[in-house]
């Protein structure tokens, strides 16, 4: 297990060099969130091994009892990428680092509650509906300036960026890169400025990185299959 997870470890960075350096971007600037959904803990600790930081968990319980059995882990650095109930805000709130899919001020506002006092901010992303798609969850464009002023205004969270899980094209070029550009000038016209584009999976990370993405959220490429 552990050497065909180094092999692949190795094969997207080398894609993500590729992708920065044809971007114009610094290499090694954009940050790989090795995601996690229904890998066992095993899994993680062998990618830790190899000298992956940041794992990226959408389901809450799953999430946290993989957190517990890593607790030696010190250094990990976890990301909830996953839609958010507000009954399971508590829980987000205490056990991550990131949370990626802000998508209501109601969820912000527990978010900020629940944040304990001991911990550092939230570092949070607004989650951008860019593909109108009904089954996704993400903030209307035409809504996301409020959201953006009202995650603005809570103390226990950094609003550090935007995320997006556009619509899939399997065709590399325009029409796959065309959402990322859009959730890219987005940012640019937002007051306050934000730093962080979380965009593009296993089949698209490419085309969000040529499009400015600084974190890209990558599972099968990784891993393989979910074993659960």
């Amino acid at each position: 297990m552990t050497s065909e997870i180094c092999m692949n470890i190795a094969n997207v960075h080398e894609r993500m060099r590729h992708a920065e350096l044809a971007a114009g971007k610094t290499p090694n600037s954009v940050r790989l969130i090795a995601v996690t959904k229904g890998q066992s803990i095993e899994t993680i600790r062998a990618a830790y091994d190899l000298g992956l930081r940041e794992f990226g968990e959408n389901y809450l319980s799953e999430a946290i009892e993989k957190r517990n059995g890593l607790r030696d882990l010190k250094d990990i650095v976890w990301h909830f990428i996953g839609p958010i109930q507000s009954n399971k805000a508590r829980q987000i709130a205490e056990n991550f680092d990131w949370v990626h899919s802000v998508d209501r001020a109601k969820v912000a506002c527990r978010l900020d509650q629940y944040r304990p006092d001991h911990l550092p901010p939230l570092q949070v992303c607004i989650q951008v509906n860019i593909s109108g798609e009904q089954t996704k969850s993400g903030v209307n464009p035409s809504e996301l300036s409020n959201l953006v002023d009202a995650v603005g205004d809570l103390k226990g969270l950094i609003l550090r960026g935007l995320m997006t899980i556009p619509a899939p094209h399997q065709e590399e070029g325009l029409e796959q890169g065309m959402p990322f550009r859009i959730l890219r000038e987005m940012m640019e016209h937002l007051e306050p400025q934000l730093d962080t584009l979380s965009m593009g999976m296993s089949h698209d990370f490419e085309s969000a990185i040529l499009e400015g993405a600084t974190m890209v959220r990558i599972g099968t490429l990784l891993f393989g299959a979910r074993h659960r």
